[in-house]
């Protein structure tokens, strides 16, 4: 054997495992310490917006389960197409279909047609306005249509702080153990939400009014 060889033999690099070294044993001691590793508590504006989006979906399911939410929405579906116009608005049909674009992921389309609701004086729609911006971390507009709903100025009948309080409590206790009967929406009103967002102008990324289509499935939903 030549130097060269001799300097070859001892730069190779052992293959074999060291002795005694338990590669089990040491994955399980990395398992242990992740787990009990101590984690950042989330930001509480994280927090805040988590319970806001929670209790905006409770509302929401409770409104569409409405008996007479079907028929609200037959009545938008046949109003004349000028949905800007208050005074050929059922603003519980915009509600309604609001609360259901909300649930099958059009938040966009939501908010439009709550703020044509909440516009025409409609307290339950300026509250799901005030859940859906607090959600999005959006305090400013979050406490503006807060505000609209408390507002006692001209209706002292406004629901005050107590209320609203009690309100989210029973949200939250819904959302925690499942004890409702406000079922979410059918895959088959899901597909037709998605059908008429897909018949709009390119430009536009509002779902457009309901038409008889979704009135009827959404009457068969409410008939459960």
């Amino acid at each position: 054997m030549t130097a060269i060889d001799n300097l070859l033999a001892d730069a190779r690099i052992p293959t074999a495992p060291r002795d005694g070294f338990d590669v089990g044993a040491a994955l399980r001691r990395l398992a242990a310490d992740a787990a009990t590793a101590p984690t950042a508590a989330p930001h509480p504006d994280t927090v805040r917006a988590t319970q806001a989006g929670q209790r905006l979906s409770v509302v929401c399911r409770w409104i569409l389960n409405r008996p007479d939410a079907a028929d609200h929405v037959d009545r938008l579906a046949t109003e004349p197409q000028t949905p800007a116009d208050d005074e050929h608005l059922d603003v519980d049909g915009a509600l309604v279909f609001a609360c259901l674009l909300h649930l099958t992921d059009h938040p966009e389309s939501a908010q439009f047609w709550w703020q044509l609701a909440a516009g025409a004086g409609h307290r339950a729609a300026a509250y799901c306005l005030h859940l859906h911006h607090l959600a999005l971390g959006e305090t400013r507009e979050a406490r503006h249509w807060l505000h609209e709903v408390t507002d006692d100025v001209l209706d002292p009948d406004a629901p005050d702080s107590a209320f609203l309080a009690t309100l989210e409590t029973v949200a939250t206790y819904v959302r925690k153990t499942g004890t409702s009967l406000a079922s979410a929406p059918t895959a088959s009103l899901e597909m037709e939400v998605d059908r008429l967002a897909t018949v709009k102008p390119d430009s536009c990324i509002i779902v457009q009014r309901p038409d008889r289509r979704l009135a009827d499935r959404l009457h068969d939903f409410t008939r459960r």
